[in-house]
This record gives structure tokens, C-alpha cells and sequence, in this order.
């Protein structure tokens, strides 16, 4: 379920994107957000809830968004991708990935947890 439009996406200030583009990302980025936060808006209105977990949630969405546009990939195996390429005695790099500072998981954006971090959606306990 998308939980973001695209008018409160521009008005949160995050990168520019053509709204065809917003659209074909924000049901993936929709559902690494349900994921995240153990599908708690599946079950619970999103709009009825308190305004502040309401309004950080929406910015942990488009953070995702932003994050899928940036990357160019909306799968593990997109963000996966080699970072060097050789052919011969040709090699292309986009830079080196390095495993200490990569994300918990290189399909979810830090900002996700940045903005989701005191909002109780993160809580894993009983």
C-alpha cells in the first residue's frame, strides 16, 4: 500500500524525480517500509495516527524512494552489483564498497531508521 503522494513527497524536500518515476518506486519503497516496521500500518490507519510517528514515517518513505532513485535499483541483487568490472586489460570502478560502512542492509536506507529511530515502529519486542 503506497502511503506517500507525490505533492507531500516535494513538499518533504526530497530529490527531484519526474512523478512517473515517483510512481513506479513508491510501492517498493512501500513495502521495505511495511517490512521495517512489521506491516504496523497493514493493521492501523496511517492517518489517524499521532501527527509526529505520521510525519516521520512519511519522511522514512520518501527517504526510501529518494534511496531507490539515487541507487538506480530497487532489488538485492541490483545493489549488489559489482562495484569494478574488468575486461581485458579495460577496468571500470564506481568507487569501492566497503563492508564497514555499508547499511545493515543495502536495500533499506539509513535514513529510514534515522527518521523511524523514536517513533516505537522499530520495537521488536513482545
Amino acid at each position: 500500500m503506497p502511503y506517500l503522494t507525490y505533492e507531500e513527497y516535494n513538499q518533504l524536500g526530497f530529490a527531484d524525480m519526474e512523478e512517473a518515476e515517483f510512481n513506479k518506486l513508491l510501492p517498493k519503497a512501500s513495502d521495505v517500509l511495511d517490512s521495517v516496521t512489521r506491516f504496523f500500518y497493514c493493521e492501523n490507519d496511517l492517518e489517524s495516527d499521532v501527527p509526529i510517528r505520521k510525519e516521520q514515517f512519511k519522511k522514512a518513505v520518501a527517504a526510501q524512494v529518494e534511496y531507490f532513485h539515487e541507487t538506480g535499483a530497487t532489488t538485492s541483487y541490483g545493489m549488489n552489483e559489482p562495484s569494478t568490472v574488468t575486461i581485458g586489460r579495460t577496468t571500470l570502478s564506481e568507487g569501492s564498497r566497503n563492508s564497514q560502512t555499508a547499511p545493515r542492509n543495502d536495500l533499506i536506507s539509513e535514513d529510514v531508521y534515522f527518521y523511524l529511530r523514536d517513533t516505537g515502529l522499530l520495537y521488536r519486542g513482545l
